[in-house]
């Protein structure tokens, strides 16, 4: 007999569904499927925490087109409803929160199950799926001649948008006194960068990029009025809405951010998408890249092109211009303790442009994405539509091991202020282990939004007891984060000024052996420049 073990099955199912990364913590029992996977063929990496771990192979699945299978290890069959360790209804639990979820009935079922489970999370909307194994099915073992075997599933098939709605969407457009394009997370994962710029270009239409949008077309093409964002939202008379949700990043669609007459065409492969807030003047149901194939054949057809000498064009052009005099004059203030402005400054003028930028805090997170460009499609992973933080340290460690199975030579940047950090900092110790050369920034004001300076948390700290008088927003001042990476063979760096940020981060970028942490304070009253439309100043936006 041929025998095979549930551990064995899971592993094997999961190398047949083209997966290549599982990431975890392991323990029983689950220590034997990490094994298994390693044998197969899948790599593994180990992390600290559980959370980090879902992060990580969260930014695999987005950077590979292969979303998160959770596999989790429950109670034994024959103890359930006793008491068990840990027994809970898991599977019943996590139907809430992913697209299909299901514990395998038998052994010889578990090859079955793991292909549902894969191909439900990249058809349609793209999305999470849980596998649950009773701790008695990993090291039981069955005949392999009794399991039957399961192929790959295809990609997920592509469908392209009803033509006469495709002709009716670029009459909207031809009809636009203020047309804008934004480009979605939808658009990067559909791998629609090429014929986006093409039909960009031909169209000669503004585009606005949402946060996971960057990069696919570059942040310094000339169509490109992500810094003029409030003005084009508000003054838009017809946006074209390509796999972006008019959900909180998007202020919803709607008034006093939107023009309350706004036409929106929306583009969108989940048909459940489609009227969410705002009711679309056209939708456009399908693949991103197929209908922006589309929409580019009919303007290729008649050869229509939106002037360049608009007065849309030239409001947006003014504003672009006095946003950035603004900025500028921020970025080039010459004082220690620096500002937000001043480091990004620095770091954009250091960082190599084929470079994946991770970032994550509230500031920190708001001004980099106006600073810190992107210029390839992929090559941004932020905190996205949830705004969750401590994703940070899990997505720079799934990006790095990408780059570094690909040999490419590109840098993982991860950008983060202080407090996000703290979510998911001892993942350090999983970046020095696997020796992935990532390189840290923390931007450290001291605390969440704002915090003190170590003179005034001194003197408070006089007055009595820090539980009943420090600020909620407040963290240690200036804590040495940078040691934190340095107690586990990393390099970490203590930077105050300028000069000390130019030399780090040039020698961070420059060390592959090992990841870097430079911890940049600056002065805990930093804050964003002035809005032009204040609304949720304390935002993760």
């Amino acid at each position: 007999m041929d025998e095979v073990t549930g551990a064995q099955l899971i592993a094997e199912s999961l190398k047949a569904q083209k997966v290549d990364y599982m990431f975890g913590i392991v323990g029983v029992p689950v220590i034997e499927v990490a094994m298994a996977a390693q044998a197969a063929g899948i790599k593994f990496v180990g992390m600290r925490n559980e959370q980090a771990a879902c992060y990580a192979a969260s930014a695999i699945g987005y950077l590979t087109g292969r979303p998160v299978v959770v596999i989790g290890g429950s109670s034994d069959r024959n103890q359930e409803t006793a008491g068990a360790f840990q027994e809970f209804p898991q599977v019943e639990a996590c139907r809430l929160y992913s697209k299909f979820s299901a514990r395998p009935s038998s052994l010889e079922a578990i090859p079955t199950v793991i292909e549902k489970a894969v191909r439900t999370s990249i058809y349609g909307r793209p999305g999470a799926c849980y596998v649950d194994i009773a701790g008695d099915m990993v090291n039981a073992k069955v005949d392999r001649s009794r399991v039957r075997e399961v192929s790959c599933c295809p990609p997920p098939p592509v469908s392209v948008a009803d033509h006469e709605a495709v002709t009716e969407a670029v009459s909207v457009l031809k009809a636009a006194k203020s047309p804008l394009v934004i480009v979605g997370k939808g658009a990067a994962y559909g791998r629609a960068e090429a014929a986006l710029r093409e039909f960009v270009e031909m169209s000669g239409l503004p585009f606005l990029p949402t946060p996971m949008g960057k990069g696919v077309l570059p942040d310094d093409h000339p169509n490109c009025v992500a810094a003029a964002r409030s003005r084009a939202l508000l003054q838009a008379d017809v946006v074209l809405l390509l796999g972006a949700r008019l959900n909180w990043i998007l202020h919803f669609g709607l008034p006093p951010r939107f023009n309350p007459n706004v036409k929106v065409i929306q583009v969108d492969l989940c048909a459940e998408e489609m009227g969410n807030n705002v009711k679309p003047a056209v939708s456009l149901l399908g693949d991103v890249n197929a209908i922006v194939n589309q929409l580019l054949k009919c303007v290729q057809k008649d050869g229509w092109r939106y002037p360049s000498n608009t007065e849309w064009w030239s409001a947006l052009k003014e504003k672009i211009v006095s946003n950035a005099k603004a900025s500028k004059a921020l970025a080039l203030e010459v004082r220690v303790p620096m500002n937000y402005y001043m480091v990004f400054h620095h770091i954009s003028q250091l960082l190599p442009q084929d470079c994946i930028i991770v970032s994550e805090g509230a500031n920190t997170m708001d001004i980099g994405r106006t600073m810190l460009n992107n210029y390839l499609p992929r090559h941004r992973l932020d905190a996205g539509t949830f705004g969750t933080m401590g994703v940070g340290l899990g997505f720079a460690i799934a990006a790095a091991a990408l780059e570094k199975s690909a040999n490419s030579g590109r840098r993982v940047v991860c950008v983060e202020g202080d407090s996000a950090f703290g979510f998911s900092g001892m993942e350090v110790e999983t970046m020095c282990r696997y020796q992935l050369p990532v390189v840290i920034i923390v931007v450290n004001n001291n605390g969440i939004y704002s915090g003190m300076d170590p003179k005034t948390w001194k003197e408070m700290s006089q007055m009595g007891d820090l539980t009943a008088i420090a600020p909620p927003v407040s963290l240690l001042p200036e804590a040495r984060y940078d040691l934190i990476m340095t107690a586990f063979g990393g390099q970490g760096y203590l930077v105050r000024t300028v000069q000390e940020l130019r030399d780090a981060l040039q020698r961070s970028l420059s060390d592959w052996d090992r990841p870097s942490l430079l911890n940049v304070l600056i002065d805990p009253s930093s804050d964003r420049k002035q809005q032009e439309f204040p609304w949720l100043t304390r935002s993760n936006l």
